[in-house]
Formats: C-alpha cells, sequence, structure tokens
C-alpha cells in the first residue's frame, strides 16, 4: 500500500510531478495492500492459461488448411474432448498447486525486495531485468529439466508433462504437483538476484507462460516474433524433445539454446534437421531431373 494519501503528496515526497503510469498506478494501488497486489499473479496465470492457448486451438478448429502446413507434428491431431481434458487437469493442478502457492510465497517476495512504491521503473530498467530473469530462469531450468530425465526424475515426476508427445498449448503447465514446485525455483532466482517493481514481475510471470505456451502450441509459424530473437529456442527446438519422449537427451532449453550448445545437448536435434534438409534437396533434385526429362 502506498504511504500517499493524494498524487500530490506523493509528487512533494518524490519532488517531481508523476507520469501518466504513475497517475495510473497511485490510482489503481493506492488503497491495496502489497499482498493483494502479489495475489494479481494468480488472475494473471488463470486468463494466460485459459485464453491463450484457446487461440492455437482455435486456429486448429476453424482455420485448419490455412495453418495446417505449420503444424509440427501434422500426423497428431487430439479431439476437441481430448483438449478439454488437458485443460480440466491444468486447472485442477491450478487450484490445488499453484494458486494456494501463490498465496502463501509473499513473504518471500516481500524478503527479497519486490516493491510496489513510486516512482516506477523506467523502461530500460524493466526491459533488462526481465532480460536477466529470463537468463537466470534459463540457466536453472536447464539443469533441473536434465536432472529430471535421469530415470528416478523421469519415472517418478517428468513422465507427466511428457505424456503429450505432441504438445499443445494447454499442455504447458500439464505437469506433476512436484515439477511445478520444482520448477517454480529457478522462476525466483532472477527477481531475487535483481529484485524490482512489481509491476516488472507480473510482466516476467506473464511472459514467462506466454512464453511457455507459445513454445508447446505445436506450430511453427514464420510470421512469429520470436523468430527474431538471437538463441530462442521456440516451438520447433521445443517439439523435438517431446517427440522423442522419455529418452531424450536433447533439448532440454525451457526458452534459449545456449546452454544446449555448450553443453553438447542440442545434437540429435541438429543431425535430425540436417538428415531432413538433405532429404529435402534430394526429393527437390529428383523434382528437376524429371522436369528436364519431360
Amino acid at each position: 500500500m502506498l504511504p500517499y494519501a493524494t498524487v500530490e503528496e506523493a509528487e512533494s515526497v518524490i519532488g517531481r510531478s508523476l507520469t501518466a503510469a504513475e497517475t495510473l498506478w497511485f490510482n489503481y494501488s493506492a488503497t491495496k495492500s502489497d499482498y493483494l497486489l502479489y495475489c494479481h499473479n494468480i488472475v494473471f496465470l488463470f486468463i494466460l492459461f485459459s485464453v491463450v492457448p484457446f487461440f492455437f486451438l482455435f486456429l486448429e478448429f476453424f482455420f485448419e488448411k490455412s495453418v495446417s502446413p505449420y503444424k509440427i507434428q501434422p500426423k497428431v491431431k487430439l479431439s476437441f474432448s481430448e483438449t478439454l481434458h488437458c485443460y480440466k487437469s491444468v486447472m485442477r493442478m491450478f487450484f490445488l498447486v499453484v494458486g494456494p502457492l501463490q498465496l502463501v510465497s509473499y513473504p518471500s517476495i516481500k524478503f527479497i525486495g519486490i516493491r510496489t512504491s513510486l516512482p516506477l521503473p523506467p523502461l530500460w530498467e524493466i526491459v533488462l531485468q526481465l532480460c536477466t530473469y529470463f537468463i537466470v530462469e534459463d540457466y536453472g531450468n536447464y539443469w533441473i529439466h536434465r536432472f529430471l530425465h535421469c530415470k528416478w526424475g523421469y519415472d517418478k515426476i517428468h513422465r507427466v508433462h511428457h505424456e503429450y508427445t505432441a504438445p499443445i498449448g494447454f499442455a504447458a503447465p500439464y505437469a506433476h504437483w512436484a515439477e511445478i514446485l520444482i520448477l517454480g525455483i529457478p522462476s525466483f532466482l532472477g527477481p531475487a538476484i535483481v529484485p524490482g517493481h512489481m509491476i516488472t514481475f507480473w510482466f516476467w510471470i506473464a511472459l514467462r507462460q506466454l512464453e511457455a505456451i507459445e513454445t508447446h502450441s505445436g506450430y511453427d509459424f514464420p510470421w512469429t516474433l520470436t523468430k527474431y530473437i538471437p538463441f530462442y529456442g521456440g516451438s520447433d527446438y521445443h517439439d523435438y524433445h517431446h517427440y522423442v519422449g522419455g529418452q531424450s537427451q536433447s533439448n532440454f532449453a525451457s526458452v534459449f539454446t545456449y546452454c544446449d550448445y555448450l553443453y553438447g545437448t542440442d545434437k540429435g536435434y541438429r543431425y535430425q534437421k540436417k538428415v531432413l534438409q538433405q532429404f529435402r534437396e534430394g526429393l527437390n533434385n529428383n523434382v528437376e531431373q524429371n522436369n528436364k526429362v519431360d
């Protein structure tokens, strides 16, 4: 809760006029507790888990012919009832694990120094912190993911997430309850190392889930903005990991590919892409030769 009763009082303490964004923040957050503001994440996650994957489902059911060339595993198509079952499972875990975890984890957020006060951070600071969060989370997630692919970790925990060998957007958070708890650790490492404003934390939680949904979408659209992010894995990269399944020792990266490259755990994927490229070139050459003969 902000320690100011009016905008004028806030401006007097800060020593300047509030920006438009800061005025909006004051009007929205002045009478709300920090705990309530933190719990907004529950609403954000519920909306993201429910609405964003529906976009890909909408494309698949109503624009199947248009998007089918971009479907990574075109032979696999879940029925609406199967997709609904996945969503119900995710929501069950959301209300039993994710939501309660958000409710009880506030003290840790307060401890690491996430603030709700004025002034708001400048845009460059938000962007720099978000980049840091992604890099830190990616590194921690990589090693936890590798651990979950050892025999014990996979059989006891991670196999649940791999039930979808052709992932869909709704299956991004589909996992064993223990995996949800374990993978929450690297998500908090970045904010713990570089604590920022609550708005930055909101952006972080939302963007990380948007990335996970897009990566699990099962579609590799050429116009996706993430195509232009250096070292970004994307849906095709992660889809290979699900396709190989439990025996996969490749493509552990959650967001970026630098860990897979450094530790040599992308060789299977690169080999497959090379073989497919050679196969396509061979087909094209045969077609050209046949055209010349004709």
